[in-house]
């Protein structure tokens, strides 16, 4: 079975990191274009939460149900329970290197459907892809945790 992994830093506290993972609008927040997010239905992340999205890479839609486990302040891992692949289980793991630094671990296990089923997901979700989704996805992660941080100090210094 392929893995994937990709680890990041983000210049904020563990609970800060944490706390924008929990956003049920994260998935709009870090899918960059070309792909956009419909979200059919978003439970506030918890264990056994579910999230029923599409993903559209174009006009080409991939429907998504995933469910969370092991849900923590230090992560989660999301399991896609329906969806475009034959497995896919995606975890994610934040470790405090200092108290404003952050490290990010995404491990993705993945397996691809057989036959023309599974010729998109091979396209789309193959190592260079996952790589350059997870770059994206590292800097939308700074930039969204570092404005909720400007927009918090900004509230405690009123």
């Amino acid at each position: 079975m392929p893995v994937f992994d990709y680890k990041f830093t983000v210049d904020a506290p563990v609970t800060a990191v944490s706390n924008f993972h929990h956003d049920t609008r994260i998935l709009k927040k870090l899918s960059p274009p070309p792909i956009f997010v419909q979200i059919h239905r978003f439970e506030p992340l918890g264990e056994s939460s579910e999230a029923e999205f599409t993903l559209w890479f174009g006009p080409l839609p991939l429907r998504w149900l995933a469910v969370h486990s092991n849900v923590s302040p230090n992560g989660f891992t999301d399991t896609q329970a329906q969806g475009p692949l034959a497995h896919w289980q995606h975890t994610h793991k934040f470790t405090a290197i200092s108290p404003n630094k952050t490290e990010v671990h995404e491990h993705i296990e993945y397996r691809h459907k057989s036959g023309m089923a599974g010729l998109l997901t091979r396209i789309l979700f193959n190592k260079p892809g996952l790589w350059g989704l997870f770059t994206a996805r590292k800097l939308l992660t700074r930039w969204h945790v570092r404005q909720q941080l400007a927009q918090a100090q900004v509230v405690s210094e009123k």
